[in-house]
């Protein structure tokens, strides 16, 4: 175990621990004081202690046997979808959490690592060097639009969308023709252009629509991002228009630390979860903005080395989920504060408060490091391609 420790990247230890004190002493400038978050700043680094054991955990953890089991995972994540269907809370307009009492836990949140762990599982069984639309996209993809239609049934657009960012990465890694590629993108491209134009052509229609079936939250997210020049500031469009004002006062090095006019006055909602992204920007500036961005630039990095180094299949497989989990996670969540992204529900990586976001995030990292350890293993058993020749010289 101690060799295996030995082992592990130390700079991604390093970066966890930075976006640690990044993650603390943001909800600290936000919560301090408050009657509904006070002490919450605590709290997140009780999830970092158990983020770490799940990271080390998993690193220690051989890869193998989480592919070894897949279907099993991915079977108890189904259930646990269905299960918050009927029986789960309901937090912000979607019923996603098992409450515990002492915490709550979000399985759509776990489930992005169980669709990694189980689509690795599918296309590694497969074997092929080139992927055949319908006899691998089309299966594929259908196991991945399972949890997506469960989790679009609990009102969670954000981490729903997260499935088909995964499915994507990995099909890319998998091979998929070119041809087949292009075409997906000119659907996705074309249906995403029409539902837009139709968004906004029969936005009265749609607006009745999603009232009558208890969605009208969801036009208080596409609104703003759509149809900003319509959108009352008072209401749909308060949470982004207010934040799109406290990042661009944070000009180049910030208000300082306790100091955001918005934030502080409590005019950006959620700054302790989803818009924490909003308080880095108005109290450390551009500079404080990009010092997280290069963080998570070197975890990517990192993970992607990794992947390059791996001798078996499975490794780049589960490494390239995770990178495209933690991509769309980062660009969705900067992206619906400037105006490039409709607003949804998704948390920055390891710096929003949460506890279910931030343990599987570090979880995953840890998968990401299993690889690593174990990864060479496997080259260490394999024989020496010079080994050979070595003999037959001798014999020679």
């Amino acid at each position: 175990m101690l060799q295996k420790l030995k082992k592990i990247d130390f700079v991604v230890v390093t970066v966890l621990v930075m976006l640690m004190i990044i993650s603390v002493t943001s909800l600290y400038s936000v919560t301090i004081g408050s009657a509904d978050w006070n002490g919450y700043h605590i709290k997140m680094l009780i999830f970092y202690v158990a983020g770490f054991i799940a990271f080390f955990g998993m690193s220690l953890l051989d890869y193998r046997v989480l592919i070894k089991h897949a279907t099993y995972i991915y079977i108890g994540g189904l259930l646990l979808l269905v299960y918050v269907m009927f029986f789960g809370s309901t937090l912000n307009g979607s019923k996603g959490w098992i409450n515990l009492g002492f915490t709550s836990l979000q399985p759509a949140e776990m489930f992005k690592l169980v669709l990694i762990i189980f689509l690795t599982f599918i296309l590694v069984k497969k074997n092929k060097s080139q992927l055949s639309f319908i006899r691998d996209v089309i299966p594929v993809g259908f196991l991945a639009f399972i949890p997506f239609v469960l989790v679009m049934g609990i009102n969670d657009l954000g981490n729903a969308l997260s499935y088909v960012i995964i499915l994507m990465g990995l099909l890319w890694i998998g091979n998929v023709k070119l041809s087949h590629a292009l075409i997906g993108l000119v659907l996705v491209a074309g249906t995403a252009f029409g539902g837009i134009q139709a968004y906004i052509h029969y936005h009265d229609e749609i607006t009745a629509f999603m009232k009558e079936g208890s969605r009208s939250h969801w036009l208080d997210r596409i609104d703003p991002w759509l149809m900003p020049e319509t959108t009352d500031n008072a209401g749909a469009g308060y949470h982004t228009h207010n934040a799109k004002l406290a990042i661009a006062s944070g000009g180049m090095t910030g208000e300082g630390f306790m100091q955001g006019t918005s934030v502080q006055s409590g005019r950006v909602p959620y700054t302790y979860s989803d818009s924490i992204f909003v308080q880095i920007a108005e109290e450390y500036g551009f500079i404080g903005s990009s010092v997280l961005l290069l963080l998570y630039f070197i975890l990517i990095h990192r993970m992607i080395l990794i992947s390059l180094e791996s001798r078996e299949r499975a490794g780049p497989f589960l490494i390239i989920g995770i990178v495209s989990m933690f991509l769309y996670q980062i660009f969705e969540n900067i992206g619906m504060f400037i105006g490039l992204m409709p607003l949804t529900g998704i948390t920055l990586p390891f710096i929003s408060y949460g506890g279910t976001s931030l343990v599987i995030s570090m979880a995953s990292l840890g998968v990401a490091m299993s690889v690593k350890l174990h990864g060479r293993e496997i080259e260490e058993d394999m024989p020496d391609p010079h080994a050979h020749r070595s003999t037959v010289a001798k014999q020679a």
